[in-house]
């Protein structure tokens, strides 16, 4: 209500990143000075309610406000100490992945899902939730995931925190799930390293950063170094998976 005057769409559309960071927003967003909070929300609400006669006013106003929406969005998960983890795929990685193990990219996720959990409690317990996916790709991560629970070291300690088996939900009736869109695009558009040769695009500097905020930072020994730094957001370079030890 606040940025766009009333519910953003009705039934199961959602908001997602591609319809509210894309690049044709931040080009309607800039056409006119920014607008006052009940200006912009009175003239977004209008082009919400008849898209088809906006004008130039309406358009801005709705740009605008999709922009605000996400800001405050990332403001009040720093605010309520939530974090982010992922991992990152690079383009440029090796594609060969190892059939009927859990992949590398979900293995980082879960290596400091742990470490979050560990460092903040023994005794906590944390589920992975994933956006429903076709039944049978959901059935494979499935059993993939118990797999690398069941068959590994690193697995079978961290099920003692991760629950080993992961939910399964509707996005557009999951409000926790469009938050993980909005950090996933953000995050593949606009998140760079070194390594990474696509050029990020310049104006999600600002949410990159809240973003960046959210991180996760742990410290393990590794590598000889006693305080070795882990961060909850890592650029992947190979998913392929190390092979299962024998029970």
């Amino acid at each position: 209500m606040r940025n766009f005057g009333r519910r953003y769409s009705g039934g199961p559309a959602e908001l997602k990143g591609k319809k509210l960071l894309k690049r044709k927003v931040f080009r309607l967003a800039s056409q006119l000075e920014p607008m006052e909070l009940e200006e912009r929300t009175f003239f977004a609400k209008r082009c919400l309610d008849n898209g088809d006669k906006a004008g130039k006013r309406e358009l801005t106003a709705l740009g605008q406000a999709k922009l605000s929406y996400v800001s405050e969005l990332f403001e009040l998960c720093a605010r309520f100490h939530c974090k982010a983890f992922a991992s990152i795929i690079n383009t440029n990685m090796a594609r060969v992945m190892s059939a009927g193990k859990l992949r590398k990219d979900y293995a980082f996720l879960l290596e400091r899902f742990f470490y979050f959990l560990e460092d903040g409690n023994p005794s906590l317990c944390g589920a992975v939730v994933f956006d429903e996916l076709e039944k049978s790709q959901s059935h494979i991560l499935v059993d993939q995931m118990s797999q690398y629970f069941r068959r590994t070291t690193n697995g079978r300690a961290r099920a003692g925190q991760i629950i080993p088996e992961p939910f399964f939900v509707h996005s557009d009736l999951t409000t926790g799930i469009q938050i993980a869109d909005l950090i996933i695009y953000t995050l593949s558009w606009g998140f760079r390293v070194k390594e990474m040769v696509i050029p990020a695009r310049d104006e999600l500097s600002p949410f990159v950063e809240q973003i960046c905020g959210l991180r996760y930072r742990a410290v393990r020994e590794m590598n000889d170094n006693p305080k070795f730094l882990i961060w909850s957001i890592a650029v992947i370079n190979d998913l392929r998976a190390r092979e299962y030890e024998e029970e």
